[in-house]
């Protein structure tokens, strides 16, 4: 394995054997509360990861505590990176995750080098912080609490409730920092739910996370995503979850179709094989050229969503109509051409690194509606 890692000495009976193809592991660890995912605990060099200045992100360092996710979503972007690690990136990403156990200690000596600037950092950009692994390792308090006493601007993108657990340290970070959060809900029939995303807390539990965040004063930005072509992109389905997103108190909401990239796209296909055979044609027509859909299906859903935003005054946050794509906004983690929902973003404007130009305009102000597609 390409890991860089130190020995943790620390005995518990649940260690397993030192694996000999892991080079530089020596502990990884099964526990009974989490039946079925195997934590490898390394220790790392580094916490903050620069982002690439060509990249369009709104923001220049990333945090991830973890590789690999037990949320265990079908169509999630990241599962290529766990090939990296000479693990698969169907069974292995969602069971076999990478535990960074001296992160909290590695942030707290980057952030207080004299060199660093105090630069937005993003966490859940590539898996979640609040995943299973967190409830076992609570990295994440030490996360926020550092980057809040350094002074640095920071935000969350999660699908996982634990969050609620951390309301009140986000809500004191928020009183010395710039803080956005979001929370990600693409999936609002049960049985697709279970099928697509089945270690993810339910739509309704994370609805209730995002109105626990807005009875805490805090800002949330939704994102709704994936939308699925066919199966989550009907009237009724999309007014049925603004609707709710709305009732929440979100500060904003940005639609997503889904897109594929190598690593999702075999195993999303496998299971729509399966669960849609009839969809496989329409979804082999959408992404025959690239991972994203075409703009032309962009469009259409553009136009389906803007009605219902008007119904559920979530285009009046925004002072207007909703707006069109590509209209200059910073792009997502997993899309490039589409933008974050207000909230999600840290609402006093996002420092740009000397000899970096801005990824996109500053964030909006909380209740101002971004790019819906």
């Amino acid at each position: 394995m390409r890991w860089d890692a130190q020995r943790l000495d620390l005995d518990e009976p649940g260690a397993l054997p030192g694996m000999p193809s892991i080079r530089g592991l020596l502990r990884s660890v099964q526990v009974p509360e989490f039946p079925g995912l195997t934590f490898h605990e390394v220790r790392a060099k580094s916490a903050l990861n620069r982002v690439p200045g060509e990249s369009a992100m709104p923001f220049p360092w990333t945090i991830n505590p973890y590789r690999g996710c037990s949320h265990s979503c079908v169509y999630c972007f990241a599962r290529r990176t766990h090939e990296y690690l000479e693990f698969d990136s169907g069974r292995d990403f969602d069971r076999q995750v990478v535990v960074k156990t001296n992160l909290v200690e590695v942030l707290e000596r980057e952030l207080a080098r004299p060199s660093w600037q105090r630069e937005h950092v993003a966490l859940g950009t590539n898996t979640d912080p609040y995943q299973r692994a967190e409830g076992r390792y609570r990295l994440m308090p030490g996360v926020i609490g550092a980057l809040a006493r350094s002074g640095t601007p920071f935000s969350v993108l999660t699908k996982g409730t634990l969050l609620r657990r951390d309301v009140p340290l986000l809500a004191a970070a928020a009183r010395d920092v710039p803080v956005g959060l979001g929370v990600s809900i693409a999936i609002w029939d049960d049985d697709l739910h279970a099928g697509l995303e089945p270690g993810v807390p339910t739509p309704r539990a994370r609805l209730d996370l995002v109105r626990a965040l807005a009875d805490a004063g805090l800002p949330c930005g939704v994102f709704l995503a994936p939308v699925l072509p066919g199966l989550t992109d009907s009237v009724e389905h999309l007014d049925a979850a603004l609707a709710a997103i709305a009732a929440a108190g979100a500060t904003g909401v940005t639609v997503i179709p889904l897109h594929l990239r190598p690593g999702a796209r075999e195993w999303f296909t496998a299971w729509l094989g399966t669960a849609h055979p009839e969809l496989v044609p329409r979804y082999e027509r959408l992404y025959a050229r690239r991972a994203y859909v075409p703009p032309e299906y962009r469009a259409w859903l553009a136009r389906r969503v803007a009605p219902l935003l008007a119904r559920h005054g979530l285009d009046r946050r925004s002072g207007g109509a909703a707006r069109r794509v590509g209209e200059g906004t910073a792009g997502v983690p997993d899309d490039e051409e589409v933008g974050f929902p207000a909230g999600s973003l840290p609402a006093d404007g996002i420092p740009v690194p000397a000899g970096r130009a801005p990824a996109g305009p500053a964030p909006t102000p909380a209740g101002e509606q971004l790019s819906l597609l």
